[in-house]
């Protein structure tokens, strides 16, 4: 798909005043990690300025932000074009992103209390909703926003911070497997529940564990789209 293809909406423009260039890099980064813009799809700058209602000058330095975190590849003589990870580059951050989640899972467990239990039963009840509507951009935020409520609740500082440095990766990784995961993910979210209202902290992150492996062999098994 160009970026001519995009629905008008799909592509906000930008408004004055204000940090034009971090809001040009945040929104192509939106762009990209919803893969709107595609792996591997080329990135015109006159196009990207003229969809975004500003200059060329903020989109070629977000350009150059986003080549030097990984997310574009920028190529002599042929341009800016959306990065395509290879399989051992997505498994190993899906390797760290089970470390992280297990030992976050345990923890959430000796600290949520009722209290936490019942924002992550909530937070299950929406995700479950938007598997049955099949919106896959909400099942894929109702996912985030799931995962980050156990980060909260583990109580480290540290492995919160982490875990934010990956967590758009992620995002990026799970969006094509989100509807081939489906209900049985949150079937996964439901026992980890379970294990946390039990205080069983081994329990939690065995679950936890499993369910992040099971989303790391969907990604390498996954039907492109």
């Amino acid at each position: 798909m160009s970026l001519s293809e995009l629905p008008r909406g799909a592509v906000p423009r930008l408004e004055r005043p204000g940090p034009l260039r971090e809001r040009v890099h945040e929104a192509l980064l939106g762009l990209i990690t919803t893969r709107q813009l595609r792996p591997g799809q080329h990135l015109v700058e006159s196009e990207l300025a003229d969809r975004l209602g500003v200059s060329r000058q903020p989109v070629r330095e977000a350009l150059q932000r986003l080549a030097t975190d990984g997310w574009v590849d920028l190529r002599p003589a042929q341009g800016a074009f959306v990065h395509e990870p290879s399989e051992e580059e997505a498994d190993q951050l899906l390797s760290v992103r089970t470390l992280l989640e297990a030992e976050a899972a345990r923890l959430a467990a000796e600290h949520a209390g009722d209290e936490g239990v019942a924002a992550l039963e909530e937070l299950c009840e929406h995700g479950e909703a938007a598997v049955a509507r099949d919106e896959i951009d909400a099942v894929v935020d109702a996912n985030a926003a799931f995962h980050a409520k156990v980060m909260e609740l583990a109580g480290n500082a540290v492995l919160a911070e982490l875990s934010a440095q990956v967590d758009r990766r992620v995002r990026w990784y799970y969006r094509p497997v989100a509807r081939q995961r489906g209900a049985h993910s949150w079937e996964e979210h439901r026992q980890l529940i379970a294990a946390v209202a039990a205080g069983d902290a081994a329990e939690a992150g065995r679950v936890m564990r499993a369910h992040t492996e099971y989303t790391r062999h969907t990604y390498h098994d996954r039907e492109e789209c």
